[in-house]
């Protein structure tokens, strides 16, 4: 047991650590935790999906993806395209006063909630180097079947904590989004971020 403790803890540290980052999916959990609207449910689409492909790179699926550029190059252009869509959004937004509301102009159906955070997260091609190619491709550190997947649960696990605590964590800061100016800005940030991401992959992967 104490063998395994090095593998999870591995696993947890570099899950975090690659998680924890600006990014799509990140502002989109932190926005609905905002207006506490369908987190529990956004929180474990981005749980589960972390945890559906880490164990798939942990079974070795990260040299197939690096082996079929084909596919790799469709998803970065179908990702900046979403990206894009979702920064004019959030521009448009920032500047529409009827939409300033704190809560009410943002509230978003469940499956509109859900179809945004499975694009932000299956569209996003670094989603795939960083969870199936880097954190599979790691796992090879470890000999035993019982050590890889020690690993992969202490990733699962990070996967995990970030995002409960970013989409639940959230309303610590609803006091400061009281006020319109706050979301504008907010709203300016996530279309510079979701723009730069979208040139980003462009940049990289055209």
């Amino acid at each position: 047991m104490t063998d395994l403790l090095p593998a999870s803890f591995g696993g947890f540290a570099l899950g975090l650590g690659l998680i924890v980052a600006i990014g799509a999916q990140n502002a989109f959990v932190l926005e609905r935790g905002l207006v506490r609207n369908h987190v529990l449910a956004v929180v474990l689409v981005c749980s589960l999906s972390d945890a559906v492909l880490i164990a798939a790179g942990v079974a070795g699926l990260g040299s197939l993806i690096t082996g079929a550029p084909g596919v790799v190059r469709f998803v970065t252009f179908a990702g900046a395209a979403f990206l894009y869509v979702y920064a004019f959004l959030a521009l448009r937004r920032a500047f529409d006063r009827n939409a300033m509301a704190v809560r009410g102009g943002r509230l978003m159906s469940l499956r509109a909630a859900l179809a945004t955070v499975l694009g932000l997260t299956f569209l996003n091609p670094h989603v795939y180097l960083d969870t199936v190619v880097l954190l599979g491709s790691l796992s090879a550190r470890y000999a035993t079947g019982a050590e890889k997947a020690a690993y992969a649960g202490g990733a699962m696990a990070a996967s995990l904590v970030w995002f409960v605590a970013l989409g639940y964590g959230a309303r610590l800061l609803a006091p400061l989004f009281r006020k319109p100016a706050a979301w504008r800005i907010l709203d300016l940030s996530i279309a510079a971020v979701m723009a730069m991401l979208a040139t980003g992959l462009l940049v990289g992967g055209g």
